[in-house]
């Protein structure tokens, strides 16, 4: 018998109890998460007023257990909580575009850029070319010319959406793995580097000094890192200038989308970070790659000019990504051994591999390599913003709790009472029984059919 028919099987044998209606909807409001948190334990709802209990809930045993979502960001962890975690991204975003969900709506105003900074090429790698529509070769080079290994340092294949060889290197041993695991354990380094001399370019164009800039405008952001097939990430960021005292405040005058421009493309090429180990590996200085994009935002923009929801759009879905948009692993690894076993491709193995190793050695330990192996050494968070760039995603997560909580109390009868809730929930496991799951399958493949 298969897993389809064993979890019909359960499923009839589970319909047969009284409590089958309460038991279907608790699974139907996860909304088709994956992998459920089970939570044991009691909630009383009282009148704030007199004390009188007006309603409690027990769980006992299995069947009784909370199952709560789990609200794993990834989507190839659990779809289902990932689109919530976009959709919310999204509104903090756009919030800060255009305003909203708190933030003044004067923020449309202020000069707003779009920026990708890339990551610097530590060997040639097979890609994916276009001009005006036309697919081009990937490295059109003189034939016969050879690497120092004798490997042709050009391809002239026209590489098709999906072609397992791109991102991978035209000779692995020509490669700088540890220059390009490095880069990516030091990435969030790089870009704190960045926003600080920014902020000192901002301060030179203008005559003031960086303390002193800080009394005529402010400097926000929000970023989402975005993995490359070669296995490097870049980010995207919402670059904005703000008055004083923040999103509520004009920038002064001369604080132009111009000059903005003009100090993100000076500041990116000075940034730069010393690596580790260089008696191991040899000297290394880190940078961001030479392709730089700045471009501004506006909410009805036209030609080159980009949408607030356009770009909202773009970092909330990468948001929900990690590294398996390279063909890396989703967790962790914990022995050299099953390195071997890596359901991945050659570069990613080899990147994996690098990490191990470094990681292992004592120049390096301090950034962690062998934890974040799976990520391909990036261990930096993917999603970040400013403390003053907009509203955040535990206030959005908050005022929908609250929602939910009103419409229980109207549910219940109570939604003119004032009420306070006491109890005390603790976690006993995660996941679905076959019957569980038959359920929480169909509503998936039912969201998936609404969305398409």
């Amino acid at each position: 018998m298969n897993q389809t028919s064993k979890g019909a099987a359960a499923l009839t044998e589970r319909a047969l109890l009284g409590d089958f209606e309460a038991w279907h909807r608790s699974i139907v409001r996860l909304g088709g998460c994956t992998n459920p948190i089970h939570l044991v334990g009691n909630t009383t709802l009282a009148d704030a007023r007199t004390g009188e209990v007006l309603h409690s809930l027990t769980s006992d045993g299995r069947v009784g257990r909370l199952l709560t979502a789990c609200g794993n960001r990834r989507t190839s962890v659990c779809p289902t909580c990932a689109r919530l975690y976009r959709a919310d991204t999204y509104q903090l975003i756009r919030a800060g575009l255009v305003g909203g969900k708190e933030t003044s709506p004067e923020v449309s105003a202020h000069p707003l850029v779009f920026v990708t900074l890339t990551a610097p090429g530590f060997g040639p790698v097979h890609t994916r070319r276009e001009r005006n529509g036309r697919l081009r070769s990937c490295r059109p080079r003189a034939a016969g010319e050879k690497c120092p290994h004798g490997v042709p340092i050009g391809c002239f294949t026209r590489h098709a959406e999906g072609d397992p060889e791109l991102g991978e290197p035209l000779c692995p041993r020509c490669y700088d793995y540890a220059g390009a695991v490095l880069w990516q354990a030091l990435a969030g380094q790089l870009w704190h580097r960045f926003a600080m001399e920014l902020r000192r370019e901002l301060a030179r164009r203008v005559g003031v000094t960086r303390t002193g800039l800080g009394a005529l405008l402010r400097l926000s952001y929000a970023k989402v890192a975005e993995y490359q097939r070669r296995g490097l990430v870049h980010f995207h960021a919402v670059i904005r200038l703000d008055g004083p005292e923040g999103a509520e405040s004009l920038p002064p005058g001369w604080a132009s989308t111009q000059l903005l421009t003009d100090a993100v493309d000076e500041a990116v090429g000075r940034v730069s970070l010393p690596a580790p180990g260089g008696d191991v590996i040899g000297d290394r200085t880190l940078r961001f790659g030479q392709q730089l994009d700045v471009r501004p935002i506006k909410e009805f923009g036209a030609g080159e000019r980009l949408t607030s929801a356009a770009v909202a759009a773009y970092i909330a879905k990468y948001a929900t990504k990690g590294a398996e948009a390279a063909g890396a692993v989703d967790g962790r690894i914990h022995r050299s051994a099953d390195l071997v076993m890596l359901p991945v491709r050659a570069h990613t193995r080899r990147m994996i591999a690098t990490c191990w190793w470094l990681g292992g050695l004592p120049q390096f330990e301090a950034l962690r390599l062998r934890q974040w192996a799976h990520m391909l050494g990036y261990g930096g968070h993917f999603s970040t913003k400013s403390r003053r760039y907009s509203t955040t995603l535990t206030a959005l997560r908050q005022a929908r709790a609250e929602h939910r909580a009103e419409e229980q109390l109207e549910a219940l009868g109570f939604g003119d009472r004032p009420t306070v809730a006491i109890g005390q929930w603790r976690f006993v496991g995660r996941g679905y029984s076959l019957a569980e799951e038959l359920i929480a399958a169909g509503v998936r493949a039912t969201r998936t059919e609404v969305s398409a």
